[in-house]
Order: structure tokens, then sequence, then C-alpha cells
């Protein structure tokens, strides 16, 4: 193996590396430094000047009497099935005090591109056990929906609920759990794995966790670390599993560091213009392929700087991915967990994954019953302040109190409240039936027979 002693600068996590042979993008490098230490590196760009190389760790040590050696291989993630119940750092490596993954395959972290004509329409509900989510923004196998967060807000309470109680009732097949946190805090790694460890949600799960002050390199390879896995277990061994991403705006964070020490001509807010090629590369590998067994679903999870909806990052990822869940800082002020307001949240694929044999009848209706009721409502709010609520016609004021009942009865939940899809929409009926039964305008009468508190207690 060549080395090369041709460093000529050094810029935050990129090494730049003149006079080499032809290598390929994506190579392993290795970095000889002068005490004989060796630090990993990947090919980030090439040309016929210069070699740009990224460190997996700190540059500190390496100067230009360090070697420079280019393995022709590119990053492999070590998969098997005993990476069920292990908890690894953000580059691959145990960080349960386990031993070393032993390999059943090597898979390149890049992942094959999943041809459309063999991609597979997602049809099959998971349930979370969160009412906002199952009742009217339903998660449908294959699917990829974000969450969209703000800073301080109980996002991470959210995802590891929907780690320890997200399955797919009634079924028998296997079901797992990639996680991937990236750019955490160490107080935020000791939450993750004491839950994990406290409801045993670890035993059919597998855990990324990258901190704060891992390098930013590591932060982009290891949601493709997760997702490589996820597609083992999903392609290979036919698990069905979902993938949860948290938090992708210290994901892009990262591409704009390495994007800036690149001295790359920036894009918006400047963000790299390849980023949503970017985030598409790790959205799209989510889906059902036809003909296998397994599939695999995501939950990316972003906090959106300022709590801007229009921020580049949840923008991007709203075209990309299936629609999107979105955490409220004004439900979180009143002490409602989980704050998801279902106002703004839509899950583009609800429609065929709900309804009579896959969760019930009258699912779609309950749902648009009540997602109307509670948006006048909630307009209401506004006019109560201006002439006050005794101002409201009688039929208002029922609508006013079913926005308040909506969001302490049906959005509040317990952290450790898991509530089948039967529960949550039988509470939607509670609901809907403290209003007159004129008002129920999107729900069938035989579905308002069957299933109405009044005429259920009369059948009782």
């Amino acid at each position: 193996m060549k080395e090369y002693r041709t460093i000529n600068q050094i810029a935050g996590p990129l090494v730049f590396v003149e006079k080499t042979e032809p290598v390929g993008y994506e190579e392993l490098v290795n970095i000889v430094q002068a005490d004989g230490t060796v630090k990993r590196g990947q090919v980030l760009d090439t040309s016929d000047e210069i070699v740009v190389v990224q460190v997996f760790e700190s540059t500190a040590g390496i100067g230009r009497d360090s070697g420079v050696r280019f393995t022709g291989e590119t990053i492999k993630m070590p998969v098997s099935k005993d990476m069920l119940g292990r908890i690894l750092s953000g580059g691959g490596k145990p960080k349960d005090g386990g031993p070393e993954i032993v390999a059943e395959k090597r898979l390149d972290i890049g992942g094959a591109a999943i041809n459309p004509y063999a991609r597979q329409s997602p049809a099959d509900f998971i349930q979370t056990g969160i009412s906002t989510i199952d009742a009217t923004n339903t998660l449908v196998r294959g699917q990829k929906l974000p969450i969209f967060s703000g800073s301080g807000l109980p996002h991470n309470e959210i995802a590891l609920q929907i780690a320890r109680q997200a399955k797919v009732p009634g079924s028998t097949e296997e079901f797992a759990v990639v996680f991937a946190a990236m750019g955490i805090t160490k107080e935020e790694e000791n939450q993750f794995m004491a839950d994990f460890e406290r409801t045993g949600a670890l035993e059919h799960a597998v855990v990324f966790l990258n901190l704060a002050d891992d390098p930013a390199v590591e932060r982009i390879i290891t949601p493709r670390l997760a997702l490589t896995t996820a597609e083992y277990l999903a392609f290979e061994l036919g698990y069905h599993v979902l993938v949860i991403l948290t938090d992708m705006t210290n994901y892009c964070e990262a591409l704009r560091q390495i994007g800036a020490a690149r001295e790359e001509v920036p894009g918006r807010r400047g963000y790299p213009g390849y980023m949503y090629t970017d985030l598409a590369s790790l959205y799209e590998r989510a889906g059902l392929i036809k003909g296998e067994k397994g599939s695999v679903t995501q939950l990316s999870i972003l906090t959106m700087p300022g709590d801007d909806i229009t921020h580049p990052i949840p923008d991007l990822s709203g075209y990309i991915t299936e629609g999107q869940i979105v955490v409220n800082r004004e439900l979180h002020r009143k002490g409602i967990y989980p704050p998801i307001n279902v106002l703004p949240s839509l899950s583009r694929l609800m429609n065929a994954g709900i309804g009579e044999g896959k969760t019930r009848e009258d699912h779609k209706k309950v749902s648009d019953q009540m997602y109307a009721g509670y948006a006048e409502g909630n307009d209401l709010r506004g006019l109560v302040a201006i002439v006050g609520k005794d101002a409201l016609s009688e039929r208002d004021q029922l609508l006013l109190e079913f926005a308040d009942h909506f969001e302490n009865r049906f959005v509040r939940q317990g952290h450790d409240e898991d509530r089948s899809i039967e529960d949550s929409l039988d509470l939607g009926w509670e609901l809907l039936s403290t209003l007159p039964e004129e008002l129920l305008v999107r729900i069938d009468r035989d579905l308002i027979r069957k299933y109405h508190p009044k005429y259920r207690s009369k059948e009782a």
C-alpha cells in the first residue's frame, strides 16, 4: 500500500493531499502520524490535483510529516441478527460493554437504491400507542414520516415512547426498532440508555448514539449505519423495522460545517446546495419491496430553528417525506404531553392503512369529525379574546368546550400510556358525544348508531 506524505492543508475535519494516483470517492483512508498513531478518514472529494479527506476523529497531531494511505475500500457495516439488544456508538462500535459485532455480512453503508417499479405501496397500520398519531395522523408500514419539533420540546420523550410501544396489532411477524441519535448531550445519552434498559425495549432494538462532542463527520455516517442495519434486518431476515432518527437538524448542521470547511458556495442560510439530495438519500431508504417479507419505516425527528417551519431543514424534509407530525410549543406550555398539534400535522398515506380489516370501519370518519370540531373550536378561541365567551352562540360554546376536552383528554396521555387504536377511537366517540348529533355531519348515520356511546349504552 502506497503512503503519501503530501499533505498541504488541514481545515477543520478535512485534510488536503496533493499528487496522488487516482482514488475513488468515499474510499477509506488511514493517516499515520509521526508517532505511529493511525487515524481513519474517508475521501470526500477527488480531482487530478488534490484529494480531500474527511477525518473521523480530531485532526490534532496530523502534520505534513504524516503519511496517507488509501485502502481501496469504502465504509462497510458489519451486520448480524445478534445486533438486536446492542447499544453502539455513532461509528458502529459497541458502547454497552459487550463484544464486537461478529459479522454475518459486511454491507456498504451507502445502501442500494430501491427500483421504483419494485416498490410496494404501503398499506399496513403501525400502532404507536399515541392517540394523536394513531387516530388522526396514522403511521403506515413502509412510510417515512418526520416529527417537526422545537428546541426544548419533549421530542426525545416522544421518540422513546414510540420506540418501546410501536407494534403491528394482531401480527405475529417479527418487529424491530433501529434508533439513531445524532449530536446528543451526555445527559440525553444517559436518558436514552436508562429508558431502553428500564422498559426492556432494548431486546428488539439496535441503538446508535452519536454525542455532541463526537466529530461532525461521524454524525454524517451514523444514520447511514442505522439504515444499513435496518435494511439487513428487513430484507435479509424478514423483520418489519421502524427506524427512528433524531435529530436531523444536528445532521444538517454537520453537513453545513463540512461544506464550510471545503469552502463550498453555500445555499439557503449557509446550508450546502446539495442538502436536498443528501436528505433524500436517507429518507428514500424507507419502503417495501415486492416479494420481500420485511419493511423499513422511518420516523425522523428534527428541531425547527426558531420554531420556523419554513426553515430549509423542515422545508426540504416536507418535500421528500409523506407528511409531518408537528410538536407544538403552546400545548407544551399548557403542560400537555405529548404536545402534538393535529391541525398542521398530516400523514399522506393514512387512508391506505386504516379502515375495516386494518383498524376499524369508523376510523376515517371519526378522525375527520374530531379534526373539524377541534379546528373550529380552536378558531373560536381568538374570537373569545375579542368579544368574550358570553357573546358566543350555544353551538360555538359547545365547540369551544370540545377543543378544551380534545386537548386535555385525547391529546394528553401518560409517558407510559400505551393506547390501542380501539381505545383511541372509543375516546374520540366519547368526546364527540358531548356535541349534538346534528353537528356530526362528517359521520354516516349507521356508524353513529353503531358506535355512539348513547346507542351503545342502550344496547348494553
